[in-house]
């Protein structure tokens, strides 16, 4: 029980005087010092024993340890620990019980023996790299680190999370020195207050990748939010309408979306669906006018799509069409590099110098566009890429085009041509068939990835002269592109055309139009 007093030595001097007072009430008195009787009681008993040395606090280790360590065994944990400094508790336990050693304790049990006897004292190069360690919050040079990460290629980039690294990537570069030094590690992961899973970890991944892998951010692809097929599903559902799925609704919700996903053998909660789509750059009020479409035959549509290019041969070839503009060709608005105190300003009046369509057509096996200027969007225009396309592949056996849900794309003139020219061609050119899109399927068609590249690149913060110098660049573009292409089958980044909102290939989960960039 707790004593009232400064000290506990005057408190119990205090009780002693009052209760060896005549008349003195013990009980009255264990009450007011908050104590019990037992403990009164036995403080008067230790006074009369002991005088005044009784009232001092008693050690209370115990008279006799039966169960403590014989003196033999002890002494030969101290023998083996003298011929070994090195070795631990669990060497020493397997070395005696190796030896024939009887009555051999636990290796916990030696390692306490081993600290009673102050064995555990480190060495002057330990007792450095204690220091080093436990100054997580103290920059360390070049000069500090062990001499084995000298030459190392990622020695800048180790220098550079000590020195100005989150306690995080503080950690991990510690991890590493301390290994390079020779540190125990459970020494070291004591010092860190790390795991041993995560010490030795961070001390794996430098040595398999460097210092980029090591402070590289992780991806878990047992995260649903990193799951790449649950991103894929969620993507899939929201090109859709929910009256696909049986939600008599036009425009999702998030409660339906988890049902979906569920039907789809994907399962997510809310919270994973909420981190995708807003880790992807979408709102829920953009979300229900760009990514949706209310096509009821969009499954149909989407799966023939899919087994066109899934067999596509090497003498076929598929187009995706569509028209970027007409945009007015004057100085534009668009995101730049400024210096401070610098506005860019573009006029909202100005004199526009004309404007421009272009219609383009980009093959998905070779990455190659083919473009032209039209005056309209209508039917003929349709017609002139139609026959651009056919005049450019004319050693292909068919050709697919595929364009949105827009009229003109749709028209009975434009299938009549194409009867008529599939009617005609005979083995002299390719066959022409169409694959269209759903409606309101924009996002599908992989010529809008294209279009928001170019717009981006050229079109963005321009202030063409003329008509004729605003085409000079776009062909210019798509000369660079076709050509970049032709060299690198595979898509590779670091060209104008990597900042394409998605890669120019057709997948239901991509958006690839984009209503920033035209």
């Amino acid at each position: 029980m707790p004593w009232k007093s400064n000290t506990l030595l005057e408190a119990r001097s205090e009780f002693v005087k009052l209760a060896l007072a005549p008349n003195a009430n013990i009980q009255s008195l264990c009450r007011r010092f908050n104590i019990s009787r037992q403990t009164g009681y036995r403080t008067l008993e230790r006074y009369r024993t002991a005088g005044a040395r009784g009232l001092e606090s008693q050690s209370r280790r115990p008279h006799h340890t039966p169960h403590r360590c014989p003196g033999p065994i002890e002494a030969a944990v101290l023998a083996v620990r003298a011929d070994h400094p090195t070795w631990g508790g669990r060497k020493i336990a397997f070395h005696l019980r190796s030896v024939g050693c009887a009555g051999v304790p636990a290796a916990s049990t030696i390692t306490a023996i081993l600290a009673r006897h102050n064995q555990l004292k480190g060495t002057p190069d330990l007792d450095r790299f204690f220091g080093l360690l436990g100054q997580l919050h103290n920059p360390l040079s070049e000069r500090d680190l062990p001499a084995s990460l000298e030459s190392h290629p990622g020695l800048k980039i180790l220098l550079e999370k000590l020195e100005m690294g989150s306690p995080f990537e503080r950690r991990r570069a510690l991890a590493v020195v301390a290994s390079r030094s020779g540190l125990r590690t459970s020494v070291a992961c004591r010092i860190l207050r790390q795991s041993r899973s995560s010490y030795v970890r961070s001390v794996r991944v430098f040595d398999e990748g460097g210092a980029e892998r090591l402070f590289a951010p992780r991806i878990n692809p047992h995260r649903k939010f990193d799951s790449e097929q649950v991103k894929q599903a969620l993507f899939s559902i929201l090109h859709q309408p929910p009256a696909n799925f049986g939600i008599n609704r036009t425009t999702w919700k998030m409660a339906d979306l988890v049902r979906a996903m569920h039907k789809t053998g994907q399962p997510a909660c809310e919270d994973v669906i909420r981190t995708i789509v807003k880790d992807a750059g979408y709102r829920w009020r953009k979300a229900r006018m760009v990514l949706t479409s209310n096509d009821p035959e969009f499954s149909d549509k989407l799966q023939r799509i899919r087994s066109i290019l899934a067999d596509l041969k090497a003498e076929e070839a598929f187009f995706s069409v569509d028209e970027f503009g007409p945009f007015a060709v004057k100085a534009q608005p668009g995101r730049m590099l400024i210096g401070p105190g610098e506005q860019h300003f573009v006029p909202q009046f100005q004199q526009s110098k004309g404007s421009l369509i272009v219609t383009a057509a980009v093959e998905l096996s070779s990455n190659q566009v083919t473009h032209l200027y039209s005056l309209k969007k209508n039917t003929d225009e349709m017609i002139s890429m139609l026959e651009a396309l056919v005049a450019k592949y004319r050693n292909r056996t068919k050709l697919y085009l595929s364009w949105d849900a827009a009229s003109w794309h749709v028209s009975k003139r434009l299938f009549e041509h194409i009867d008529a020219h599939n009617a005609t061609i005979g083995r002299d050119g390719p066959q022409i068939d169409t694959a269209p899109l759903p409606a309101r399927a924009q996002f599908l068609n992989v010529i809008e990835s294209v279009f928001s590249g170019m717009a981006r690149a050229i079109i963005h913060n321009s202030n063409y002269g003329s008509i004729d110098e605003a085409k000079a660049a776009i062909d210019r573009y798509f000369c660079e592109r076709n050509a970049h292409f032709k060299g690198n089958p595979r898509r590779a980044g670091g060209k104008l055309w990597g900042k394409e909102r998605e890669p120019a290939e057709f997948s239901p989960s991509n958006n690839c139009k984009d209503p920033r960039f035209g």
